[in-house]
């Protein structure tokens, strides 16, 4: 008799613990779930609101840019552009935009065409920090794309691959020079 009600003890306490256990199970889960997520949001997720603006945030910023903000979001660009980099990305204006093709700019914001919408975006970085002055007539640069821009300079006017360079913003990760026109690679 004592066997049985030692068993049924110990079989009660197994119930109790194996559904306690499973309490746990699901908070954990939880737990996790929520760290997954904040994990894979990326580096644009950090929020810091005293730091200097990286690139994305200065562009977001800007009501000339709106163009070239949405195509980085489409294309996944926004957690590359906010890491440390430093990065020199060469921003065409809405305007620029504009002087596309009709179509041009819908037809790459298509998922189908999401390839070539980095490849374009990505011809616009250059790894490495090149203030404006720093620029020579001639010099060529690699992009992150693997393709290459040149640079002009002639009476004190700065090109890259014939678009005028408008404006130099410096940010947290590198430097963003406003351009005219909307790079093409090759």
């Amino acid at each position: 008799m004592k066997k049985v009600a030692l068993a049924i003890v110990i079989a009660s306490g197994a119930m109790l613990a194996s559904c306690n256990s499973s309490e746990q199970q699901t908070t954990t889960t939880e737990v996790h779930n929520e760290a997954t997520e904040e994990a894979t949001a990326g580096q644009s997720a950090v929020q810091d609101d005293e730091s200097q603006k990286n690139v994305v945030q200065v562009a977001a910023a800007s009501p000339d840019h709106t163009t070239l903000v949405t195509a980085v979001k489409t294309a996944g660009l926004v957690d590359v552009l906010t890491n440390a980099g430093p990065f020199t990305v060469f921003a065409p204006t809405n305007a620029a935009f504009e002087q596309l093709p009709a179509g041009t700019v819908e037809g790459l914001l298509q998922p189908e065409k999401r390839s070539d919408l980095r490849n374009i975006l990505q011809y616009h970085v250059y790894v490495g920090v090149l203030q404006a002055e720093s620029f020579e007539d001639g010099q060529s640069l690699g992009q992150v794309n693997g393709g290459r821009v040149t640079m002009g300079v002639k009476d004190g006017k700065v090109t890259v691959n014939g678009a005028n360079i408008l404006a130099s913003i410096p940010t947290s990760n590198g430097v963003i020079h406003v351009i005219d026109k909307v790079l093409l690679p090759q």
